[in-house]
């Protein structure tokens, strides 16, 4: 009894309106596949986070499970590298799924409401040494850098495209029969340019499609994420 009140409080603080929102949401990037029994809860779990407006969660489907049978309509050879990478920092020897990656920092194993609630409390409770401001006219977007940063850094800025939702009907695999709904299903994962972290500086893109964008200034090298912004 204790431990499920003990989950059920840790789902109220992934709720939305539980705290204050912060100029710059924590980033969480969810490591997921249509070909993983266990991800279903994670995958659910995603849906509650894209509500809150101080949480920018993202999945990131990864193709290592399609020769199980049936293969992930949403994947990207690119997010199981990016997770190996992630792995390679940390001096981790396996990548799996469901696993989460808050700001470029901790993994959270499979679903734990505990360990992630703590962690976006966590961030949402550091200063953010970095500020983004993005304004979008048409399909231009202008975005603003400035930094408090204490000396220059090597950091990179990085265009993220997602879908809000999309579902899908699993015929085979260990999914099979089920319809799934994702959030937050990233379609490009792209690097604008590089930034010092120390002069203000300004940027401009085109952003096109339906697909919703964020920007995420992170270190180097798979480090700390910095700051994020969505764009509207």
């Amino acid at each position: 009894m204790k431990a499920l009140r003990a989950a059920c409080v840790a789902l109220g603080l992934l709720l939305p309106g539980i705290a204050a929102a912060q100029s710059s949401p924590v980033v969480v990037e969810l490591y997921t596949s249509q070909g993983c029994s266990s991800c279903p809860p994670a995958d659910a779990l995603l849906h509650q986070l894209a509500a809150r407006e101080d949480v920018l969660p993202l999945a990131l489907h990864v193709d290592y499970w399609d020769y199980i049978g049936w293969k992930d309509q949403f994947a990207d050879p690119s997010h199981a590298k990016r997770q190996k990478a992630y792995a390679h920092v940390a001096g981790r020897k396996m990548i799996y799924t469901p696993q989460m990656i808050v700001m470029g920092q901790e993994d959270v194993v499979g679903v734990d409401t505990m360990k992630l609630a703590d962690l976006i409390t966590q961030h949402r409770a550091n200063l953010v040494p970095v500020f983004l401001t993005a304004q979008r006219t048409g399909n231009t977007v202008v975005l603003d850098l400035v930094s408090d940063l204490s000396g220059p850094q090597d950091l990179v800025v990085q265009l993220v495209r997602y879908a809000p939702v999309r579902d899908i009907s699993i015929t085979r695999g260990e999914l099979a029969g089920k319809t799934m709904s994702y959030a937050n299903v990233v379609a490009d994962w792209q690097i604008l340019g590089s930034w010092d972290g120390f002069s203000t500086t300004q940027m401009s893109f085109d952003v096109t499609g339906e697909d919703k964008a964020a920007i995420v200034v992170q270190q180097a090298g798979l480090g700390a994420v910095m700051a994020a912004v969505r764009i509207d």
